[in-house]
């Protein structure tokens, strides 16, 4: 059996020192903003030639300077997802990528679907982004307060904050890109983290009903 009490103040130091290591990061460095914040292009694309993958194929679009550049598999090995941030404005852009990747590659490609994301709505989806995950933390955080006593809320708040702090702490170190499925992402880990406090906070309870004599603070 481990005495994890024992290493308590241990896991203290780390933990402040992991979120303000995170906060500094935030501050200064930011956040890798994907195409669905920042605006840009979308393209399906199906390929007709099994040989051609997502490495060639984000190479070939890293040389039209289109600014970042974002190449994924989509469905079937022949399927790519592109996103791009298309810096310079340009207006006919679709035209130029397929003529250089006819160039490239033949004609083996069949453009399915473009669209464009402006900066308004690149905005909106932030906010939106924003918003759900303080409302989530905001509901959670009351229904704690509700079952519970409010220093199990406050302690249900310190750990959801350092929970999601860190985790886009570790996101801003490594200039991963935040799109809406790291939103979707970063809520799954609030309500993982919300679930292990509803259990540690259950046994907490039983714990002091069972040893009355016991202060919570």
């Amino acid at each position: 059996m481990i005495a994890f009490n024992k290493y308590y103040n241990h896991f203290n130091l780390f933990s402040s020192i992991l979120v303000i290591a995170s906060l500094i990061l935030l501050t200064f460095k930011g956040l890798n903003f994907g195409i669905d914040f920042k605006g840009g292009t979308l393209i399906e694309l199906r390929s007709s030639d099994s040989k051609i993958n997502v490495s060639s194929l984000r190479d070939k679009f890293s040389q039209m300077n289109l600014g970042d550049v974002s190449v994924k598999k989509f469905g079937n090995d022949t399927d790519f997802l592109i996103k791009f941030e298309n810096k310079d404005n340009k207006k006919n852009v679709i035209e130029e990528i397929k003529a250089n990747l006819e160039n490239s590659y033949g004609n083996n490609f069949n453009f399915r679907r473009v669209e464009n994301v402006g900066p308004k709505v690149s905005e909106e989806l932030l906010k939106s982004g924003v918003i759900a995950i303080s409302l989530s933390l905001a509901a959670m955080l009351f229904y704690i307060w509700i079952r519970f006593e409010w220093q199990f809320s406050l302690g249900a708040i310190l750990a959801l904050f350092h929970d999601v702090i860190v985790t886009l702490g570790v996101f801003s170190l490594f200039s991963f890109e935040i799109n809406l499925s790291i939103i979707a992402a970063v809520l799954t880990i609030v309500g993982y983290s919300m679930n292990d406090t509803v259990v540690i906070f259950d046994r907490v309870r039983e714990n002091l009903r069972k040893y009355s004599d016991i202060k919570i603070f």
